[in-house]
């Protein structure tokens, strides 16, 4: 399946997302995609140190405290703090990683694919989504 393929299926089938780095700054990225994503009916769970809620939702302080089931793990870290986010995302068992637009890491993205994960990564769901 190529990478347009993907996104598609995962924007039509994928239902709760866990926001890795969502800010309660309503001007930043992870705000303005995750507020939109809510707004088109995705279920998203904050995962956000240090907040009790963001967006009128649970926030949990790490993936590895969320009990329900994921579809997929948005991820709104830098680069080099991906490999980490992967590495607790696979004991969850999503279907899918998503690094948004700007975010890449071979090593976390060949690591996901192994244990079965398919990854999109440098993609903005948001854009992605309104261009369906």
């Amino acid at each position: 399946m190529n990478q347009e393929e993907l996104i598609e299926k995962i924007l039509t089938e994928a239902r709760t997302i866990a926001v890795v780095g969502l800010s309660p700054k309503r001007h930043r990225a992870s705000y303005i995609v995750s507020e939109y994503l809510k707004e088109h009916g995705y279920n998203i769970i904050p995962v956000y140190p240090g907040e009790k809620e963001i967006l009128g939702e649970k926030v949990y302080e790490r993936l590895s405290d969320i009990k329900e089931k994921i579809d997929v793990v948005l991820i709104f870290r830098r680069s080099e703090e991906v490999l980490s986010v992967v590495q607790e995302a696979i004991k969850l068992k999503p279907k899918y990683i998503w690094m948004q637009l700007g975010i890449t890491n071979k090593e976390a993205e060949e690591l996901a694919r192994k244990n079965g994960i398919e990854v999109v990564s440098n993609r903005c769901m948001k854009m992605e989504h309104s261009a369906l």
